[in-house]
């Protein structure tokens, strides 16, 4: 079979997958807790992942003709991923700035890592935990520190009515509770 049918371009590979911006001059904020998971990913992947994908290279690799082995090709793909990956793991460790939001339990303001239920004007409770850049995942109610919902609910206290803007408009935010982790 032609190379041309099944090389792909390497260049695609190697280029850095777009992250999530953190605004310039200002800390990459994160949880412990997604500190650890991070690190925990980095070092598995480190340790783990990677040495099997070499092993599977070089053996790969000494089959012979590794134009058309698949073994090989694939293998130099995922070992690819994986280096890009612990690029980017190991620069936003680098600069992440761990902030333990413990140290507000009891308080009924909002700061980093506070878990806030607020209703909207169409009377919908919601429950979010403000966390940093690298931690967020909106379906788990988990949202980014820089999000224009934590961005309107910083500094507030509960029973506060906040105004949250948005595309379509201006939406009043009335904040029912407010807690840290113990």
């Amino acid at each position: 079979m032609n190379k041309a049918f099944v090389k792909e371009n390497e260049q695609d590979d190697d280029q850095e997958i777009a992250a999530p911006a953190i605004p310039a001059g200002v800390k990459n904020y994160m949880t412990p807790e997604g500190h650890l998971r991070m690190k925990t990913e980095l070092l598995h992947l480190i340790d783990v992942e990677r040495p099997e994908v070499v092993n599977v290279v070089h053996w790969a690799a000494s089959n012979g003709d590794r134009s058309e082995n698949g073994d090989y090709i694939y293998g130099k793909r995922r070992l690819r991923e994986i280096d890009r990956r612990i690029r980017f793991l190991t620069k936003r460790l680098d600069i992440a700035e761990v902030f333990d939001p413990r140290i507000h339990h009891g308080s009924d303001q909002i700061f980093f890592g506070a878990t806030v239920t607020y209703e909207n004007q169409q009377g919908e409770e919601v429950t979010v935990t403000i966390v940093g850049v690298d931690e967020f995942d909106p379906l788990q109610g988990k949202i980014s520190w820089i999000s224009p919902v934590a961005r309107a609910l910083t500094k507030a206290r509960s029973g506060d009515s906040v105004t949250l803007k948005t595309p379509a408009g201006s939406d009043e935010l009335t904040i029912l509770n407010v807690s840290y982790p113990a």
